[in-house]
């Protein structure tokens, strides 16, 4: 047969090849540069961007980082710092990976918070309070899904409409005055530590814990990341899109809600501009953490990556003695260059310096 196809000007067929197994069909070394992991080369870069941080502290401060304690001390005051903001990214990175925004969640910890240090609310102790503060962010976030979902708002207006009326409505109960937290349990939740570990950081860990579970080995996850990629596609396949498009807000107010008791502890009390911009600092650590603001894409811990790198940028600041108008600008920057990143990714740039010139 092959004599045959030579002499008539055929090209002579070759002996079947055997696929490449699994662990050959990319070199080894090259495992870095595929899609699956990207969210790892993120995660290193913005690991890499906290190392930068802290040497710059330690050129900057030298005496402070020459002190062991010190370092302990202000390890935990920057996690410490990052708790409420962290569980409040959790919700947004939710509710982002899913097509939507959220820019009413620190009007929510503000409502949450006066509701629950009024007076009538703290008669029923901390448990009274803990409950009210949940229910009230979990009803708001409600409140958003439904007016998203089925008003047919742009999650953009909703949200906006809500940040404003949340926060007239939390004036309205405290009478724009700070309502001071009486009770001891709320209070002690910033300064109780177990095993040396600040509760609110455990409180973190927790919640940063099960969003990682509740997005990537849960339907809800699943369902999640196809109602951010195509929301089209996600309804033809059976999803009912808008019942879980409340879901996720309801989500955003439940963290908003956990993030209102934390707040109310650290201050030992709660008033309408307490938790001011904090959904822009939970967008732009969702975004630097590799959230995507068109949906479909994004991890819980590169969020909580987000959130310290802002941490401890407010942090370096603070022991720097520099001004928050700057330390603002830096965040501006970051954001800008992280949404860059997204636009020019890694892939394209291996691709790119792997390209072989023409001959």
């Amino acid at each position: 047969m092959t004599d045959q196809s030579t002499k008539a000007g055929l090209p002579a067929q070759s002996p079947p090849v055997e696929p490449p197994r699994p662990d050959q069909e990319r070199p080894k070394g090259n495992w870095l540069k595929g899609d699956g992991a990207e969210p790892l080369r993120r995660n290193l870069g913005l690991i890499g961007v906290l190392v930068i941080l802290v040497i710059i502290g330690v050129v900057t401060r030298p005496e402070l980082y020459g002190d062991g304690t010190w370092v302990k001390n202000n390890l935990f005051t920057i996690l410490q710092q990052a708790s409420a903001i962290g569980v409040v990214t959790v919700g947004m990175t939710f509710v982002i990976i899913g097509g939507g925004i959220d820019l009413s969640v620190g009007a929510i910890i503000a409502l949450a918070g006066v509701w629950s240090t009024t007076l009538a609310t703290q008669s029923y102790g901390a448990a009274g309070m803990i409950f009210t503060a949940l229910v009230v962010g979990i009803s708001v976030g409600l409140v958003n899904g439904v007016l998203i979902s089925y008003g047919r708002l742009v999650p953009f207006i909703a949200t906006l409409a809500m940040m404003v009326a949340a926060r007239g409505l939390a004036a309205q109960i405290s009478g724009k005055q700070t309502q001071v937290s009486t009770n001891a349990t709320i209070n002690s939740i910033a300064t109780t530590k177990i095993l040396g570990i600040p509760l609110l950081v455990i409180i973190l860990a927790v919640v940063v814990a099960a969003g990682w579970v509740l997005l990537n080995r849960t339907t809800f996850g699943r369902r999640t990341v196809a109602v951010g990629g195509n929301p089209e596609a996600a309804r033809l396949a059976g999803i009912n899109v808008r019942r879980h498009t409340v879901l996720l807000y309801a989500l955003s107010g439940l963290c908003c809600g956990i993030a209102a008791i934390m707040l109310t502890s650290q201050a030992t009390s709660a008033q309408a501009a307490m938790a001011n911009l904090y959904e822009l600092d939970a967008i732009a650590a969702a975004i630097i953490g590799g959230t995507l603001l068109s949906g479909g894409r994004g991890t819980i811990i590169g969020a909580l990556f987000g959130v310290l790198v802002f941490s401890t940028i407010t942090n370096l600041f603070a022991i720097n003695n520099l001004s928050t108008e700057v330390q603002n600008m830096v965040k501006g920057g970051i954001i800008v260059a992280a949404v860059l990143i997204q636009q020019f990714r890694y892939k394209s740039f291996t691709h790119l310096l792997g390209r072989k010139p023409a001959s």
